[in-house]
């Protein structure tokens, strides 16, 4: 179509284009954003607001409780392990001096050393004794330590538990939230979708189509971009069934649109060719004249031959003379590209010649 239109019309038809996809810009943008804050409409799940809360406080406190007295307890158990190693040291060191003692009086063989030999082994005892209450201390914080994990350990079980119930209930709560919001974006989009199909049906053609093309777009982007990746997907059932009903729909306005252009066709091509040529647009004509199909049924038809002036498949005519010059031309043009005469002027007559000149009243001269 683009050859049969004016050079100021092409390029005003571009700049109405760039009007359009301005025009589209700015709808999209405000939509973006409309469509952006609809999930503030609904408030942010938090866990606890699915938690028993009274027993989760409890077993919260508890095992703070707990976590501090482990903490308190290793801190013990680490004292008394620092007093029980310092207890075997000395108990280790009164050992040995008492061995090398008892290893001198072994030599010497001396009497008067019997009670040293008691006095010593009696301090050992006692060395003994604290180093054995230095284990037991030991013990008793390590049993400690372990009881307070344990518990806080079986502590954090029920927490966890409490936790995982509430977050089951988070997660379909979640999922409702979600369906609400692509409701609430279904609610936008589909009424704009269906605005812009009448629009295409009824107003691309009209004065203001770049705006008409403008919404169109912004309604397509709506649906594709803002829409269609937020469809809810339930293990895939969901998108997978509206896609069915989607690409059925789209077939079946298809198909119907295709039998209805079809019988359009066959009732056009039982017409007389002047009606016939009437109805077509000259623009559209002379488009598909352009790319060597016949305006009438769009079917291909060799135009360079120079010798086809009717369609083979429809009967219409492509070429005609002209009736001022008798020049073989397009059937569809408006002017004669010969002569310039209007395509439905009755041929004008010629002109009559120009009186001859009066002959000289001398009479011409014999040659020599």
């Amino acid at each position: 179509m683009g050859k049969s239109l004016r050079l100021s019309e092409k390029w005003f038809r571009r700049g109405l284009w760039v009007v359009a996809l301005v025009f589209a810009n700015f709808l999209i943008g405000l939509g973006s954003t409309v469509v952006g804050d609809l999930p503030k409409v609904e408030g942010a799940l938090q866990l606890d607001d699915f938690l028993d809360r009274p027993a989760a406080e409890r077993a919260r406190q508890q095992l703070r409780s707990l976590r501090a007295e482990a903490e308190a307890a290793d801190a013990a158990l680490a004292q008394a392990q620092l007093q029980r190693s310092k207890a075997q040291s000395e108990t280790q060191a009164q050992r040995e001096s008492f061995n090398n003692w008892l290893a001198t009086r072994s030599v010497t063989q001396r009497a008067e050393q019997d009670p040293e030999v008691m006095l010593r082994t009696r301090a050992l005892d006692e060395l003994k004794r604290v180093e054995q209450a230095r284990q037991r201390a030991v013990q008793a914080q390590q049993q400690a330590a372990l009881d307070a994990r344990q518990a806080a350990a079986q502590t954090q079980k029920q927490l966890d538990a409490l936790e995982g119930a509430a977050r089951e209930r988070m997660r379909e709560a979640a999922q409702r939230l979600e369906l609400r919001v692509f409701l609430y974006r279904l609610a936008l989009t589909l009424p704009l979708l269906a605005v812009a199909g009448w629009l295409f049906a009824k107003k691309r053609k009209g004065t203001y189509w770049p705006f008409v093309w403008g919404f169109i777009f912004f309604a397509l982007v709506a649906f594709f971009v803002e829409l269609v990746p937020y469809l809810p997907s339930y293990g895939g059932y969901v998108r997978y069934i509206v896609g069915i009903v989607v690409t059925v729909l789209v077939g079946r306005y298809a198909i119907l649109a295709l039998g209805r252009y079809l019988e359009r066709q066959r009732l056009a091509e039982q017409l007389p060719d002047r009606e016939r040529r009437k109805e077509l647009s000259y623009d559209v004509a002379l488009a598909r004249l352009a790319k060597n199909v016949c305006p009438g049924c769009e079917r291909p038809v060799d135009l360079k031959d120079g010798k086809t002036d009717f369609c083979p498949h429809c009967g219409i005519g492509l070429f005609d003379h002209c009736g001022a010059c008798s020049t073989r031309k397009s059937a569809f043009a408006k002017f004669c590209h010969a002569c310039g005469a209007g395509a439905g002027r009755s041929a004008e007559p010629a002109p009559t010649a120009a009186p001859a000149v009066a002959a000289s009243a001398d009479p011409p001269v014999a040659p020599a």
